[in-house]
């Protein structure tokens, strides 16, 4: 029987709850999704006791040849892509600040910023949006921006702070050694491999932001969610609620699987684009061959053109 460094290869027993324990899960996840099916199939019956259409009845879908629907859908889409943008980009700006906040060799600055990073940290975004609006007189808009920057901002400060943190000491005793100020050392040479090294941990909060950008529904900001299940409701009528809710969760699940394949393609170039030394890996055999040939031989042919 072969085995493994880690672990024995499974015997026959282990084999055979292996496919049990497959078979049940597949018998289980096929009754979910009947179930389900099923539950979308059943008639409504209103609190009024009036019996209505099934979910999935033709008469709750034929608002799809609507052009009227896809423009409120789509300015809906806008407002929360102009959210999520301007909160992206202030989250990436806050999240430097605290960085450099967090590192600072001085206490008074550093410990400051700490107390502020665990506040905004610890407080939830809806609470964060409802202080904005109420105290500053925002609107909507700047209150969902600031709330979605200060929020994910101290997340990501405390992500860049760990890259930092995880450089080998000598980058910064380099940069300092050939006469960089403590400041250009950070901002030339320590915050670009941190921020490289941390993108796809970037990557996927602002996947979480812009989530997070539909809790703007409950300060009245028109993004997607609410300009959907609120106005276009209003319009269309209680019948199509969840036709609409299906557009919506079909818009933020392919923006979502949007960004996490970008967050994918990042993550394995900044993973496997550059060598330990720091050249670029070759991307093929042969440019991988001439490479090797660009190098002087260490031995014979090397001894023999430092001779000559």
């Amino acid at each position: 029987m072969s085995s493994s460094v880690l672990y024995d290869a499974p015997g026959p027993k282990a084999k055979r709850l292996s496919r049990i324990i497959s078979i049940v899960g597949i018998v289980l996840i096929l009754g979910l999704v009947a179930w389900v099916i099923s539950a979308l199939a059943a008639p409504r019956v209103s609190i009024n006791g009036n019996v209505q259409p099934s979910l999935l009845d033709p008469s709750r879908w034929d608002i799809f040849s609507d052009v009227q629907l896809w423009l409120g859908v789509l300015d809906g889409t806008k407002a929360t892509l102009a959210m999520f943008g301007a909160g992206a980009i202030g989250a990436l700006l806050v999240g430097l600040l605290f960085c450099f906040g967090r590192i600072s060799a001085t206490r008074w600055i550093r410990v400051p910023v700490s107390v502020l990073l665990e506040f905004f940290r610890g407080i939830p975004v809806l609470l964060l949006m409802l202080f904005t609006l109420l105290v500053f007189s925002t609107g909507s808009y700047w209150a969902g921006v600031i709330a979605l920057a200060l929020y994910n901002g101290a997340i990501i400060g405390e992500a860049l702070r760990a890259g930092v943190n995880s450089l080998p000491k000598g980058q910064r005793e380099s940069g300092l050694a050939i006469g960089l100020t403590p400041l250009q050392t950070r901002l030339k040479i320590e915050f670009p491999q941190a921020f490289r090294q941390m993108l796809p941990i970037i990557i996927a909060q602002l996947v979480v932001l812009l989530k997070d950008t539909s809790l703007a529904y409950v300060i009245a900001y028109p993004e997607l969610l609410r300009r959907t299940m609120n106005y276009l409701v209003n319009y269309y009528g209680e019948t199509y609620r969840f036709s609409l809710f299906v557009i919506v969760l079909a818009i933020y699940l392919g923006l979502n699987l949007l960004l996490s394949w970008v967050a994918r393609i990042v993550a394995r170039r900044t993973a496997g684009g550059y060598t330990k030394g720091g050249g670029k890996k070759p991307r093929n055999k042969d440019e991988a061959l001439v490479d090797m040939s660009r190098v002087p031989d260490a031995g014979m042919g090397g001894g023999a053109g430092a001779s000559l």
